[in-house]
């Protein structure tokens, strides 16, 4: 196991996307845990999805008197330089991206200005603010169309199936050559479809819920047959907080230049579970939850469907390295997920 090189109390930790499902969780647990340090957060509060369930997230973060909330764009360069100088973060977490698959094929110019221009601005910040380490989001998407199972983090992922992958490779390789020209530590994080109770709304297991709920048809893609690596978002969580916590190391080769402090892990349940499995699991804690009556009839309000544009028929990290590296690897159930999401569902909606 590697050993920690970066003591996070009293430190100030930047976290790009904060009201967002996952920037929440982090900065929550972050606020919990380590009482002296400061959490400065800053998000955009867009309205891809329910913008009131940002700002519930919020409402929580900011009764913390050790937390700082900016309203942001991370593509304003302007205010990114301004929030650096001011703030002096020692460790950076940027989270904030558009999200979604499909939406990256009708909305394409989105993801450029957050995942790309805002990426960028972070990794100019970084550069001259002497940030000790730089973690970001990337995604299982970046393995798009490869066949081999499970992904592992030294397989070639030069083949994405919407822009959105692509936006997220193009941000490891900005911060693979950021990393070797101004010797920025950086750790890049494939997620693999992140779920739990105050998620977002368009993803599946929550789509789905409020659709049943409505009395609609759920469409389930490529006729049931696709396998989703489902990870919870403590899971997620307390990946990154490992992580941040261990900056690779910056060493210089034999030609004394910077060897790229730079790593990129995947952080998943490693074990991908069928979408009709899924389906099931779901309805069964729905029931239980009382989010839906018990004599509902699922059959009639199931539609098997095609693949979409941009989909993948499988996702499966392999998550040796961070087991190795950090002695984590994440074990929540699905069906304990999906019974936590239920209960809040059913506390925060059937009122």
């Amino acid at each position: 196991m590697l050993q920690y090189n970066i003591d996070l109390k009293g430190k100030t930790i930047l976290v790009t996307g904060a009201s967002g499902f996952i920037g929440s969780n982090l900065c929550k647990r972050l606020l919990n845990e380590f009482e002296s340090t400061h959490i400065v957060g800053i998000d955009n509060m867009n309205d891809y999805y329910d913008v009131n369930i940002k700002k519930e997230r919020l409402g929580v973060l900011c009764k913390f008197k050790q937390f700082t909330f900016v309203e942001g764009n991370i593509a304003d360069k302007a205010l990114i330089d301004e929030l650096f100088s001011n703030q002096k973060p020692h460790v950076v977490v940027n989270l904030a991206a558009q999200a979604g698959v499909r939406y990256s094929i009708t909305n394409p110019g989105v993801y450029i200005e957050s995942n790309l221009i805002g990426f960028y601005n972070i990794l100019e910040a970084c550069r001259h603010n002497n940030v000790e380490h730089l973690v970001y989001a990337s995604s299982s998407s970046v393995y798009g169309s490869n066949k081999k199972v499970p992904y592992s983090t030294d397989d070639k992922v030069d083949n994405p199936v919407s822009l959105y992958a692509a936006t997220k490779k193009s941000n490891e390789l900005m911060a693979h050559s950021y990393s070797k020209l101004y010797n920025i530590p950086s750790t890049g994080l494939r997620f693999f479809t992140v779920y739990g109770p105050a998620g977002r709304p368009d993803m599946a297991y929550f789509g789905f819920t409020n659709k049943l709920v409505k009395g609609d048809k759920i469409q389930i893609f490529n006729y049931g047959n696709c396998k989703r690596d489902f990870t919870y978002v403590d899971d997620i969580v307390e990946g990154i907080i490992r992580v941040m916590q261990h900056a690779p190391k910056k060493e210089n080769g034999e030609d004394g230049l910077p060897i790229p402090p730079y790593k990129v892990y995947n952080i998943g349940n490693s074990q991908p579970e069928n979408l009709l499995d899924f389906v099931t699991i779901l309805q069964e804690e729905l029931l239980r939850a009382g989010v839906l009556p018990q004599d509902y009839d699922f059959e009639a309000h199931k539609e098997l469907v095609p693949m979409q544009p941009g989909d993948v028929p499988v996702t499966y990290a392999d998550t040796a390295p961070l087991e190795q590296d950090f002695g984590f690897k994440p074990s929540t159930s699905l069906r304990d997920g999906l019974r936590a999401f239920a209960e809040w569902y059913a506390k925060c909606y059937r009122k």
